[in-house]
């Protein structure tokens, strides 16, 4: 789990237990209704059998170490970014059902038949979690470089123009267009692919690219047309690569029906950042690393104009590659189903990529 995700305690032993039964009521209470909670009221939701008195008294002392806090004197207390992360926490130390993964799954390959395919699966699934839980949506595919490369095509455009298409394991397909300078025939471009799925597949893209430069160096290369010729498209294969994964976002529209507690640059910041999605992806890096879940949860953003906003990530994994699917919504948002759509949704994500049959 990331570092953003830490466990806080509260109150002293003896009144901890009673604690967190209310802290986790008012938590619930709240982001089901919106409103302040009133301490009447959970008397009966926290189902501690105790006094209102008591009650307020503890509600004091929530608010007293910034569990809670009271938007207005006569209003009810509602959580504070610190209550949203203990209520997490407990959420995470359950045991949560898998029945999430195996519905995602199920409806990944019922809906799409080509859904082995890495860029057809991420779109989809982005769609999936966005709709499940009524917030934004994303799935990120590795960096090009982080893929192991599988086998290249050439496939001829123009006298000097060739379209290169770079499979890697798992389904990642790149595609670009180069010049190669030379007139080059569909016989040529074959051999050279040939030459070079054979020599370097099973390669991460960027070890790839280090043996073609090694490779280049050696002196039976100016002697052989063939290898030189594969090595002058090798080298404008691997070059400029994309060093970020990219991005398949679903859902913006749904943080303008819960516009209600943002402010108009809180909002403009988040959808620039999903236009761009470059941005996001560089948000998504720095926050992911390892594998597992990663929760941020409003003030724990570094950008104060995020902290309106939770974010929920967890890993896939197709065996040999780490990707990243979540939601990103209100700190408001219902934390135990959005976990456990989100992890489900990985799992899904890496059964399909590893089994797509």
């Amino acid at each position: 789990m990331s570092g953003f995700s830490r466990t806080v305690r509260v109150m002293t032993p003896e009144t901890a237990e009673r604690s967190k039964r209310l802290l986790a009521a008012l938590v619930r209470e709240y982001i089901s209704s919106g409103e302040p909670v009133a301490s009447s009221l959970l008397v009966t939701a926290a189902g501690l059998g105790v006094s209102s008195a008591t009650v307020r008294n503890i509600l004091a002392r929530l608010e007293d170490e910034g569990f809670v806090q009271q938007p207005h004197t006569s209003a009810g207390r509602i959580p504070t970014d610190r209550g949203y992360r203990f209520d997490v926490d407990l959420l995470l130390e359950s045991k949560r059902s898998r029945r999430t993964a195996s519905a995602v799954e199920a409806r990944l390959r019922r809906d799409n038949n080509s859904c082995a395919l890495l860029d057809v699966l991420l779109s989809q699934v982005s769609h999936v979690v966005s709709q499940a839980s009524r917030h934004v949506g994303f799935a990120l595919r590795p960096a090009p470089e982080a893929a192991v490369f599988d086998r290249v095509e050439f496939i001829p455009l123009s006298s000097a123009r060739v379209l290169v298409v770079i499979v890697a394991r798992g389904g990642h397909v790149i595609q670009k267009v180069i010049d190669v300078g030379e007139v080059l025939d569909a016989d040529d471009l074959r051999e050279a692919a040939n030459y070079l799925n054979a020599e370097f597949s099973g390669l991460p893209l960027r070890r790839a690219r280090e043996a073609v430069l090694e490779r280049i160096n050696e002196e039976r290369l100016l002697y052989d047309t063939l290898l030189a010729r594969a090595m002058r498209l090798a080298t404008s294969t691997f070059a400029d690569l994309a060093d970020e994964g990219t991005i398949y976002v679903e859902g913006a529209a749904s943080l303008i029906g819960e516009a209600h507690g943002f402010t108009m640059s809180t909002l403009q910041t988040l959808l620039q950042m999903i236009e761009e999605k470059q941005r996001l992806v560089r948000l998504l890096n720095e926050y992911i690393d390892g594998p597992g879940l990663t929760i941020v949860i409003g003030g724990e953003h570094p950008n104060p104009h995020l902290r309106s906003f939770s974010l929920i990530a967890s890993t896939y994994h197709d065996g040999s590659e780490i990707g990243t699917i979540g939601v990103i919504g209100p700190t408001r948002m219902h934390y135990s189903r959005a976990i456990a759509l989100v992890e489900g949704a990985a799992q899904a994500v890496s059964r399909v990529l590893r089994d797509p049959n």
